[in-house]
């Protein structure tokens, strides 16, 4: 009401006051107005209309009679109303892009993961920021302790050698610039800010190529133009090239790769809502492999190479494996691709011909619907297990991200302590927490907390090189940055890591620098040891 009355009173000509006096007002007024709106915005997306119904959709399974016909509808309506309210929060967030089939399909199956993943806690935003500080400042606390051998792995459990890892990050740090080409123009001027427009300008006003077969839109060609910049292909040596992009779509092009002596096929990772609600599309299917291009040919010097990063790569994956029956030779170089994308046995099968490049603590190679609830758990363990001021460990953990600093020694852990020892536990709701969530139960079982729910354990593709830094720095960027692959076992990502760096470690140009780094300095070595082989001759 005062925010309407200030409006008025701005708005009203008939008011004299000095200069000073208007503006002050007509800020207040403007600075209430936003505040208004961002809330009731805030308000749409996060409040939970279910209210009291919740509670009993939360105590599912637990003092209920599951026979009862009253109880099963009364369940059957609080999940239905939960899943039409997120689908309502999706459809809001994505009201910019044209809705079809395909899209209401995928609202609908993500609005069914959102809820059943969020059905168990009652958690605010602040509390999973401080339950993510707590969680990076134990984990960093964990890493500091020496590890035991058998946590170190050198080599691939098919024991490659390390010639053939050297061999694999050459190759994979050719691959990985179509795999980052894929993003066309973006890409480019996100990597080369000051110059990437004007040379695009130059290059991409003329006519558009005849020779290349190219489908879906690219005004000016900027996406064509930028991929021939970062390939540093000539326009005949593109065979396909899509830019059409929908839900389960994705744009991708196949090229002639004269210098490895490949045709290959790149394909996009993520870059528009689509791409997004492909990604949140987290449910199983199964992969039929029988009479799948039964007569299929390529050139008879040329092998297929196919590439990608992030969705890109997981797709890349899939395809290779439906490729595989026809093309023998094929090869795949997935560069950061999703967590949970295969099962156990496909992923074991793909170790002969993909290979997974994994930087750091890259958090999409760790998300996975396990991952994501053992995530959950963990968070509602350590907040629930805290008695210090929610402030006092945001503010801390601020801090900490920015300045580094030794971790946090807050009481995070009972330790063998009595539950009456959280005199002002940062959770306060004692019977939510025991009674009713199962994820608030699983504090109490040791069993449950470690074992994944209903979800299917998926695992990353083919054989995986996890390149890390040699030196952890608390910096998000550094000039002088020295890497370290290994081979390394998918158990490895069966948790997901908290890091300022597990977002910006999944970029493909920093995934790009580490293999030409270590490229590069592959290079050296040899240069070093034919030198040195020379003198001594």
């Amino acid at each position: 009401m005062w925010a309407v009355v200030g409006a008025v009173w701005v708005s009203d000509s008939s008011v004299h006051c000095e200069k000073t006096v208007m503006n002050v007002v007509f800020g207040t007024v403007v600075a209430s107005w936003i505040i208004i709106i961002f809330t009731i915005i805030g308000v749409i997306i996060v409040f939970d209309p279910l209210g009291g119904k919740k509670t009993v959709y939360l105590t599912d399974g637990v003092n209920r009679n599951l026979e009862s016909s009253q109880s099963g509808q009364l369940l059957y309506n609080v999940k239905n109303t939960a899943t039409r309210v997120w689908e309502k929060r999706i459809r809001l967030l994505c009201c910019c892009i044209v809705q079809d089939d395909d899209h209401r399909v995928a609202f609908t199956s993500i609005a069914e993961l959102f809820r059943a993943y969020f059905s168990d806690t009652d958690l605010v935003p602040s509390d999973i920021a401080a339950g993510l500080t707590l969680l990076h400042q134990e984990q960093d606390k964990m890493e500091s302790c020496r590890k035991e051998p058998e946590e170190v792995l050198c080599h691939s459990p098919t024991s490659p050698g390390t010639d053939d890892l050297d061999i694999e990050l050459e190759n994979a740090a050719h691959y990985m610039r179509f795999a980052a080409a894929a993003y066309g123009w973006p890409y480019y001027i996100y990597t080369n800010p000051f110059t990437a427009l004007c040379k695009l300008n130059g290059d991409c006003c003329g006519n558009r190529p005849t020779d290349s077969d190219i489908t879906g839109s690219d005004r000016h060609n900027f996406h064509f133009g930028s991929i021939l910049k970062i390939t540093g292909l000539q326009y005949r040596d593109f065979i396909h090239i899509c830019f059409h992009n929908k839900i389960y779509e994705i744009p991708f092009f196949v090229a002639l790769d004269h210098k490895k002596e490949a045709i290959v096929v790149a394909v996009r990772g993520t870059l528009s809502f689509e791409d997004i609600l492909t990604d949140l599309s987290a449910d199983c299917e199964d992969l039929t492999l029988e009479d799948v291009l039964e007569n299929g040919f390529v050139h008879k010097e040329y092998k297929l190479v196919i590439v990608g990063h992030s969705l890109g790569g997981g797709t890349a994956s899939i395809l290779a494996v439906m490729l595989r029956n026809s093309f023998p030779t094929l090869k795949c170089y997935a560069f950061s691709p999703p967590g949970g994308l295969l099962s156990k046995s496909l992923a074991d099968y793909t170790k002969h011909f993909i290979v997974s490049v994994i930087v750091g603590k890259d958090l999409v190679a760790r998300l996975s619907m396990p991952n994501m609830e053992d995530l959950k758990r963990r968070i509602v363990r350590i907040v629930a297990n805290c008695n210090r001021p929610k402030y006092q460990i945001l503010l801390r953990g601020c801090w900490y991200e920015v300045f580094g600093g030794d971790p946090d020694n807050f009481p995070t852990e009972l330790d063998g302590r009595n539950q009456d020892d959280l005199t002002q536990p940062l959770l306060a709701e004692e019977s939510l927490m025991v009674h009713r969530s199962p994820s608030y139960t699983a504090l109490e079982d040791e069993s449950r907390l470690n074992s994944p729910p209903q979800y299917p354990q998926l695992y990353l593709p083919g054989k995986i090189i996890h390149i890390v830094e040699e030196s952890s720095s608390r910096r998000l960027c550094s000039s002088d940055i020295k890497y370290t692959a290994s081979w390394s076992k998918e158990t490895v990502f069966s948790s997901i890591l908290i890091s300022p760096k597990m977002i910006t470690d999944h970029m493909p140009d920093v995934v790009l620098k580490a293999l030409n780094s270590l490229a590069q300095e592959h290079g050296a070595c040899i240069s070093c040891q034919t030198r040195d082989f020379n003198t001594n001759t």
